[in-house]
């Protein structure tokens, strides 16, 4: 059962008591991520993610790592464009441990000087092998063109130059804006009781910090180019169109129509891509979905003598879903497999857990797994076909990382208009 609860200062607190498991999965988040970055501090949010690992006033970054090897436990931490999580996941017996050491450093870090030097060469490495995996790279870059300017195009680990600049005032101040008491939520799943409230309260209980953060405009979609020479094997390509928010109303068609188009093995784009055709090995499509908007993405690796022969092929299919719509049994599969995924992330403490912050930080609500399979069983091929038209009518932004100079010959921006 998921319960939501508010401490007394104002912190939100999920839960979701899982008796059958051993279990526990715990996770801060903090409703902060590239998306409310600037120019200036791109990377911010990833940068403070690092550093509160780093040593607090009561642990050095050592000791932080031991608390959790020594109870066969771990601790992680991942920023996004809308929020960033710090996580554990341990024995229920351990939860007191991974509580005070996750409070410890939310409260605590020291952000010291040597330190920041440090883990700043750590990221700007981790930026350096990002541009060395082409096939990453090029979801950067088409998030780029397709909201050029607007900070949800901004890479998530911002730039070396950024990095090299940042001073720990910088951070603190950053931290001073957004990590507050309205802007995190704490979740929990796994073998708990009423005591896990207990604890939070304790640890978290004197969290009073409170901002009145101002929230960027909504994204514009802009149809882009980037092309990135590049000496690579493959040529990388991405083709997007704008997507939906997370709260639409057809939000659940157009996942059905993903998974009909690039999100399985049974998809249209793998079967005629790599299947019929042999032009890729790796085809497939993706909605990003934001809370003011969204982007759905087709990503191929082909040769870059095949570009022009893929990106006919890509547009040929996304033309033929647009005008046509889908069948029932790719429907009905569709359903099944979405349903399918959903039950076997049950499974998974920490994807409950992540479900749980997910949906309190963008919706400020939770679904029922009922609730969620009778929006599944909703989806009619009219729906599908009605987001379809909604969705893939708009023009194509292209991103290409290749050892290529210019778009492929066969893109065209209007292409599905």
């Amino acid at each position: 059962m998921i319960q939501k609860r508010t401490l007394d200062n104002g912190l939100r607190v999920i839960t979701e008591s899982i008796p059958s498991v051993r279990s526990v999965a715990i996770g801060v988040w903090v409703g902060t991520g590239s998306k409310y970055e600037t120019p200036a501090t791109n990377g911010i949010s990833h940068f403070i993610e690092h550093m509160m690992f780093k040593g607090t006033t009561r642990r050095t970054a050592r000791q932080i790592a031991e608390a959790f090897d020594s109870i066969g436990g771990n601790v992680n931490a991942f920023t996004s464009k809308e929020y960033t999580c710090y996580y554990a996941r341990v024995l229920d017996q351990h939860v007191e441990i991974a509580l005070d050491v996750l409070a410890d450093m939310f409260f605590h870090s020291l952000f010291d000087a040597a330190e920041l030097e440090k883990e700043k060469n750590v990221i700007i490495e981790e930026i350096r092998m990002y541009e060395d995996t082409p096939d990453e790279l090029v979801h950067d870059l088409i998030a780029a063109a397709a909201f050029p300017g607007h900070a949800l195009g901004f890479p998530i680990l911002g730039s070396e130059a950024n990095l090299q600049a940042f001073t720990r005032d910088d951070l603190l101040l950053y931290i001073e804006d957004h990590y507050n008491v309205e802007n995190t939520v704490i979740t929990v799943a796994g073998n708990i009781d009423d005591t896990v409230l207990k604890r939070i309260e304790k640890h978290f209980g004197a969290f009073s910090r409170h901002g009145n953060r101002k929230a960027p405009p909504p994204p514009a979609f802009e149809a882009g180019v980037a092309v990135r020479a590049k000496e690579t094997e493959q040529a990388h390509l991405c083709l997007t169109l704008p997507g939906l928010p997370l709260d639409d109303p057809d939000i659940y068609s157009l996942i059905l129509l993903n998974n009909v188009l690039g999100g399985s093995m049974s998809s249209r784009l793998f079967q005629e891509v790599r299947e019929e055709r042999g032009l890729a090995y790796s085809v497939y499509s993706y909605h990003s979905g934001y809370r003011d908007g969204g982007l759905f993405t087709i990503y191929v690796g082909t040769a870059p003598r095949q570009v022009d022969q893929v990106v006919d092929l890509v547009t040929h299919i996304l033309g033929d879903v647009k005008e046509r719509g889908i069948t029932e049994a790719e429907l009905e599969n569709g359903k099944e497999q979405l349903k399918g995924s959903l039950m076997l992330s049950l499974e998974s403490t920490n994807s409950r857990m992540s479900r749980l912050g997910k949906n309190e930080l963008l919706l400020g609500r939770h679904f029922t797994l009922d609730e969620i399979l009778e929006r599944i069983e909703a989806v009619t091929l009219e729906t599908v076909r009605r987001v379809a038209q909604r969705v893939l009518s708009h023009p194509l932004a292209l991103a290409m990382v290749a050892p290529l100079d210019e778009p492929p010959a066969t893109y065209r921006r209007d292409a599905l208009v």
